[in-house]
């Protein structure tokens, strides 16, 4: 693979992915102050928040997945909200509502709207799949379109703008299931494991004594804003894009590029937008490793998060025991690397 960093425009570029990877380095020595292990995560939540995306944490409980996005928020220097999802939480609760509001002076009314706690930049959705798909269905535009509509008014979310949502894996009774809708909008589906046992000693050591951290802020928004359009600046050769949209083209059952294991296991597979977030995430993953180019590696590297929410195992497949984690590894191991397009002359 050519590096491209001889290349003069792209000069400045360079020194602020350099930049850049030094504030990562810092944040995450921070997070660790707080969070033991989790490397795989927190590189992976990085990664969505430097595409514009948005994540959904899956583990089951005490792993860390409150403090992980409440410590994010502090370093970050942004402002925090979590949203505890209950079988009783209304949309409004979520989006806010307008109120009809009398002037002491004057006696007249007037609507004002009061703003819910999605208008903030780090959005916690805690425990999303408790919740009915209704309320569910209100952090569709915020987390799409950055707005809220409310009575026919759309009214802009600050940027930047990021949802972590957590749902527990093993807990059934009581929740809800996220429609493919919703689930499409996250960028990557993050899964925590847990910690080995000389991290689990880690954890019981520091968390059973007074600590002092040193949250202080890496981030603030402008600056995350910045690097958000530097990824999206990034150069992507065309076999590069034609390797991620061949990755999801197969995972599709009814596709002629498609494998008889993916007609056999998979019910349904990924959409459009799973191509797109792989060549973003790409991007993000090739910034973070001070590289002004994205390899087959960096599409390999993000696939597994950008590609398991997004694809429905068959009844076969459960009955058999092959999950999705399966499928996907499979996938990379299958799909074919496309050659590099000849340079014309």
């Amino acid at each position: 693979m050519v590096e491209v960093f001889d290349d003069p425009s792209l000069g400045d570029d360079l020194k602020e992915v350099q930049a850049l990877r030094k504030k990562l380095r810092l944040l995450v020595e921070r997070l660790h102050q707080v969070i033991v292990g989790q490397d795989r995560v927190i590189l992976e939540t990085i990664l969505t928040l430097l595409c514009r995306g948005h994540v959904l944490l899956e583990g089951v409980p005490g792993l860390a997945k409150t403090l992980l996005v409440k410590t994010l928020g502090e370093l970050l220097s942004l402002e925090f909200q979590r949203i505890q999802f209950t079988p009783d939480l209304m949309p409004t609760d979520i989006i806010g509502a307008e109120i009809i509001e009398e002037d002491p002076d004057t006696g007249k009314r007037d609507f004002k709207f009061i703003e819910g706690p999605v208008f903030c930049q780090i959005l916690l959705a805690d425990e999303i799949n408790r919740t009915p798909p209704k309320t569910q269905a209100a952090l569709l535009e915020a987390m799409q379109e950055y707005a809220v509509t409310v009575a026919g008014e759309t009214r802009p979310l600050t940027q930047p703008f990021f949802v972590l949502a957590t749902q527990n894996p093993i807990e059934q009774e009581g929740t809800y299931p996220l429609p493919e809708a919703q689930l499409d909008r996250f960028l990557m589906k993050i899964r925590l494991d847990y910690p080995t046992p000389e991290q689990e000693e880690n954890i019981v050591l520091l968390t059973t004594v007074e600590t002092a951290h040193d949250l202080s802020t890496v981030f603030d928004g402008p600056e995350i804003l910045n690097y958000q359009k530097l990824v999206r600046k990034l150069p992507v050769a065309r076999h590069v894009a034609r390797y991620a949209v061949s990755l999801v083209t197969a995972t599709r059952p009814k596709s002629e590029r498609t494998f008889d294991f993916i007609r056999q296991y998979i019910t349904w597979g990924a959409g459009p937008r799973a191509s797109q977030n792989l060549v973003l995430a790409g991007k993000a993953h090739a910034m973070v490793r001070e590289r002004l180019h994205v390899s087959i590696e960096d599409i390999q590297a993000v696939a597994p998060p950008i590609l398991r929410h997004r694809l429905k195992l068959s009844f076969e497949a459960e009955s058999e025991g092959i999950t999705v984690e399966d499928i996907i590894q499979r996938l990379i191991k299958v799909v074919p690397v496309p050659e590099p397009d000849k340079k014309r002359r």
